[in-house]
């Protein structure tokens, strides 16, 4: 084979490395950024029908530890008392019925194949959930020793921030 050959041979070589590079990056990146913003955008319309407070006005913040997590939401404005007041209502008969293994709002929401979902309705009281109110919105702690447990709680805290886009941070 002539340096001719050789060279063509190496540029073609390349230029099939760099399209299959190229390919398995759109494919790795996981769904398109369209379809992924027409989920938040779902999301957040099913969320206003169970979510008394506006989305657009309070953040969601996910925290995880290595006991379980925390669960915040906050109004964006710490002086909004009327979203203050409909976050800490919310979140009091959300801990409630979560602690009973009722996440019958998340799944309206997020949809019942949510990640972390069944494992956290089967929960059983293996895992405390603490609530409470903070000067901006309200808080909840979940604890537990199961390992099981809390790596559900932390793929539906990852499933939240992602469904959430710009409402949810971690």
């Amino acid at each position: 084979m002539n340096r001719f050959d050789r060279s063509l041979t190496r540029r073609a070589l390349l230029l099939v490395v760099a399209g299959a590079v190229a390919l398995s990056s759109g494919c790795a990146a996981g769904p398109s950024t369209a379809a992924h913003s027409d989920r938040q955008a779902e999301v957040a319309e099913r969320g206003s029908s169970v979510m008394p407070f506006d989305l657009e006005r309070t953040t969601h913040r996910f925290t995880k530890t290595d006991t379980g997590g925390v669960q915040t939401v906050v109004a964006d404005d710490a002086r909004d008392s009327a979203q203050i007041t409909l976050i800490q209502e919310h979140l009091t008969a959300e801990v409630d019925r979560f602690r009973r293994g009722d996440f019958t709002d998340p799944a309206r929401i997020h949809g019942n194949e949510m990640p972390g979902l069944e494992a956290l309705r089967a929960h059983s009281g293996r895992i405390t959930i603490e609530h409470q109110n903070t000067p901006d919105g309200a808080r909840a702690t979940y604890t537990t020793s199961d390992t099981e447990l809390r790596n559900a709680l932390h793929a539906w805290f990852d499933a939240q921030v992602s469904d959430h886009g710009p409402h949810a941070t971690s």
